[in-house]
């Protein structure tokens, strides 16, 4: 079985991975930083995009951990825009694979945490993935 952290944080070594690695515990995981990638905007098409080698590494894990920090009161740009460019992009490659969602911020309130919860809710839903739910700071 294979574990994918996804970090969404430009920060490789702050509480978005701090998170993460209490998630995780002792079992072995890759961690894949967005902010290490070129993933352009749904519907741009550049020759440099790297979104097929993420969306790759994605489909190898059994569980997959997506991790953001709060800004501006929702998920950060790079998750939303990894989750914007899966649409009619992915069908049946993440059915059953196990989803959690970490989601850290100084002060975020009970709505912006239940907004994100809900976001990849549907997320999972969508892939018939097995959320497992969200964890905060």
């Amino acid at each position: 079985m294979t574990t994918l952290f996804i970090n969404g944080s430009p920060n490789k070594n702050g509480n978005t991975v701090a998170l993460a690695k209490k998630l995780l515990g002792d079992q072995s995981f890759e961690t894949l930083h967005l902010a290490d990638y070129k993933i352009y905007d749904y519907g741009q098409d550049f020759p440099d995009d790297q979104f097929e080698e993420v969306l790759a590494k994605l489909f190898e894990a059994d569980t997959i951990v997506i991790g953001s920090p709060v800004y501006w009161h929702s998920i950060n740009g790079l998750v939303r825009n990894f989750l914007d460019r899966q649409y009619n992009r992915v069908e049946e490659q993440l059915n059953g694979k196990v989803l959690y969602f970490i989601f850290q911020g100084s002060a975020p309130t009970q709505e912006v945490l239940d907004l994100g919860n809900y976001t990849m809710s549907r997320y999972a839903g969508l892939y018939g993935m097995n959320y497992k739910g969200m964890i905060t700071r």
